[in-house]
């Protein structure tokens, strides 16, 4: 299945920017979305909004007049079983063959606004060779405690890639920019039988189809990145339900795609994460047993310096990988249990994941 070379196209000549963004519901959102990529320093040469028709006819109608205003193409889905990745299949399927390989396709959220230099930080990032270029994203407004810990987490992510020069395990899709021969390589990969089979760029059989593309181009040999520069604002979720939600998605899906392509030299760090995740659940399942064992025994609480050392640096850690958002943010990351609990959180979330693959119980987008 992987390609034993890498891809690097010799610097393009500057081509097409088209933007194309499926829509469903976001209504609120969307207007600003065109608002920004109206404000890019380097403009998009078209933008397409791809809508799937809403259960209700008069929200699909207002997306449809939202994106005509704002100047913007507008297509609609037609029998799509498969939401956005489905959505995203059909519209490249119509989009790829008008474009040449030197042009590039920006697929972003409907709920995503894009600080203005991401289209040119990104497309002067295709034209150095890379099949892909992806940014990262800070929290918007909202979600009380449950947003909060949201945007302090994605603080932190776009930290740790900047500290890596960019290299990243999945392309987000909250907004990424494809050059369009890395796509065509990629349909033509899996016609072929080079990787596995799907009825479009995205894989609609999986949870996390950006995950999985991001897979592909590795396999193929296209070299990915996401440039610290490359930045934008994304809607946090607005209750734990929620965020559990997407969240058992996101960690079954990753999970999966490993499944699915195996132990290569593109899956090694992907692997390698599960089983640090796993021992972070461990180590958390025996610092609480802990607690709970000396509550219940009559024994009194009793922390072996070994405990306090690690507590200590968790709260360090806590604080410095979020100072970006304020010394206040930072202060409250040092009080550590509830950044503790928010991460005992994600890892219970972690092991139903792994005991929902691992049962093989139904799969839910």
């Amino acid at each position: 299945m992987p390609r034993t070379e890498e891809r690097i196209p010799a610097a393009s000549a500057p081509g097409k920017v088209v933007v194309l963004i499926p829509a469903y519901k976001e209504v609120d959102s969307l207007p600003r979305v065109l608002d920004a990529l109206s404000r890019q320093t380097r403009p998009a040469d078209r933008v397409v909004l791809t809508l799937d028709p809403h259960q209700d006819p008069a929200t699909t109608a207002a997306l449809e007049r939202i994106g005509r205003r704002a100047g913007a193409e507008v297509r609609h889905s037609v029998g799509n079983r498969y939401k956005k990745a489905g959505n995203l299949n059909g519209a490249l399927a119509e989009l790829l063959p008008t474009l040449g390989d030197e042009d590039a396709v920006l697929v972003q959220d409907a709920d995503t606004c894009l600080d203005p230099h991401f289209i040119e930080v990104t497309h002067d990032r295709l034209r150095q060779g890379f099949g892909a270029v992806g940014g990262n994203f800070r929290g918007g407004d909202g979600g009380g405690l449950c947003g909060a810990f949201q945007r302090n987490e994605y603080v932190r992510y776009a930290r740790d890639t900047a500290r890596k020069r960019g290299k990243v395990l999945c392309l987000t899709g909250t907004a990424c920019l494809f050059r369009v021969e890395a796509l065509d390589d990629v349909l033509t990969a899996r016609r072929d039988g080079h990787l596995p089979a799907a009825d479009g760029v995205y894989d609609t059989k999986v949870l996390t189809e950006d995950n999985e593309l991001t897979l592909a181009l590795k396999h193929r040999g296209w070299r990915v990145v996401a440039p610290a520069r490359a930045t934008m604002t994304t809607e946090v979720m607005p209750t734990w339900r929620a965020l559990a939600r997407q969240r058992l998605r996101w960690k079954r899906g990753a999970l999966e795609n490993l499944f699915a392509y195996g132990f290569t030299r593109h899956t090694c760090e992907g692997w390698a994460r599960q089983v640090v995740a796993l021992l972070g659940a461990a180590v958390s399942a025996i610092y609480v047993g802990a607690i709970l064992w000396y509550l219940t025994s009559g024994a009194g609480i009793r922390i072996a310096p070994f405990w306090l050392a690690l507590t200590g640096f968790y709260a360090i850690e806590r604080a410095v990988t979020v100072k970006a958002r304020g010394w206040r943010v930072a202060a409250a990351s040092v009080l550590v249990l509830p950044e503790w609990f928010y991460d005992l959180f994600l890892q219970g979330v972690h092991i139903r994941a792994l005991a929902q693959s691992a049962l093989h119980r139904e799969r839910a987008w």
